[in-house]
């Protein structure tokens, strides 16, 4: 009877367990083709089989054997925080009668060990920002590489804006709070001064006003620990609001002075002086002299807008006093 090929060739009755360790024998022993790179997809029962140049003169043997193929592993903790003393250990499911020397390696650079026992790599202290690449290797055999999943309490805490330009009354605005944290950051809390104000990772104004001006700060929380992000300044332009005049007649009482106040920001850029019942100006400036009797206003503008303020009437003696009666505004 002639052989014409030979499938697998384990001429053996037992269960197996083959570990990378040994592939040289397993090379030699199993196949010439399909053995010589062993992984754990390769773990399978596997039978004896010839085939002959006879009609059904294939003959598979009984029973089979079990092929197991184990790896070599770095072992490391659950849990690491940063900050932790760390031990990376050596680890095979194969039966060794000597203990191995282990080398290692960091991002594939061999690292110079100071003990003679090389079965654990120890790391003093690790970093949140340990981002290494650890493998271990025995008889020129490499594991898998692995990484530490260091947990740390959130750093770089910052404010973001959604605006990139100048900020005007009216607008929507958002604020984002941004860290690094491992695992990710669970509570965020706003504050603005010292007064807490929202408690989610943005906080928007929808319809900004001059009152939301001033500084703000997050602060970001896990289980590790927290931290508050620098303050960031809301500097809101609004056109000018509670125009009004302050009048106060001179020292001779031969005329009244008057005073244009308002609130805007930018500052008020033009004041202008009118006299009710006329079209044109009577003046500009901060301050005017009425020296005619009537009533007069002023009108407040800078860049996003104006207002008019109340008018006050100069007649006969006057006594120091503040106008407030209804203001209207000119849009422009």
């Amino acid at each position: 009877m002639k052989v014409t090929q030979a499938e697998l060739l384990i001429p053996l009755r037992m269960s197996l367990t083959v570990s990378p360790l040994f592939m040289l024998f397993i090379s030699g022993v199993v196949a010439q083709d399909g053995f010589k790179n062993l992984r754990e997809k390769d773990q399978s029962k596997y039978y004896f089989t010839i085939i002959t140049d006879q009609t059904g003169g294939k003959y598979q043997g009984e029973g089979g054997v079990d092929l197991s193929v184990t790896d070599l592993q770095v072992e490391v903790p659950e849990r690491v925080i940063a900050g932790d003393k760390v031990t990376l250990t050596f680890k095979t499911t194969c039966r060794l009668t000597v203990r191995p020397t282990v080398t290692w390696y960091r991002n594939g650079h061999q690292i110079k060990l100071e003990s003679n026992i090389t079965d654990q790599l120890h790391l003093q202290s690790v970093s949140s920002d340990n981002k290494d690449r650890y493998r271990c290797a025995v008889l020129g055999l490499r594991s898998p590489e692995v990484t530490l999943n260091v947990r740390y309490g959130p750093k770089s805490v910052s404010v973001s804006i959604s605006s990139t330009g100048e900020i005007v009354e009216g607008s929507s605005v958002t604020l984002t709070c941004s860290s690094d944290a491992n695992p990710p950051v669970q509570n965020y809390t706003w504050f603005k001064g010292t007064s807490l104000i929202a408690k989610t990772e943005t906080y928007t104004m929808k319809k900004i006003s001059s009152v939301d001006s001033g500084e703000y700060k997050c602060r970001s929380r896990n289980e590790h620990g927290e931290k508050l992000s620098e303050a960031l300044t809301l500097n809101v332009l609004y056109p000018p609001k509670n125009v009004r005049v302050l009048s106060n007649r001179t020292a001779d009482g031969s005329s009244m002075n008057l005073t244009c106040s308002s609130d805007a920001n930018p500052p008020v850029q033009t004041y202008t002086w009118f006299k009710e019942g006329g079209s044109s100006p009577v003046g500009s400036g901060h301050s005017y002299r009425a020296l005619q009797s009537g009533s007069y206003y002023c009108v407040a503008q800078n860049e996003h807008g104006s207002q008019k303020s109340a008018a006050v009437t100069v007649k006969g003696k006057a006594d120091n006093r503040i106008v407030t009666q209804t203001k209207k505004k000119i849009k422009t």
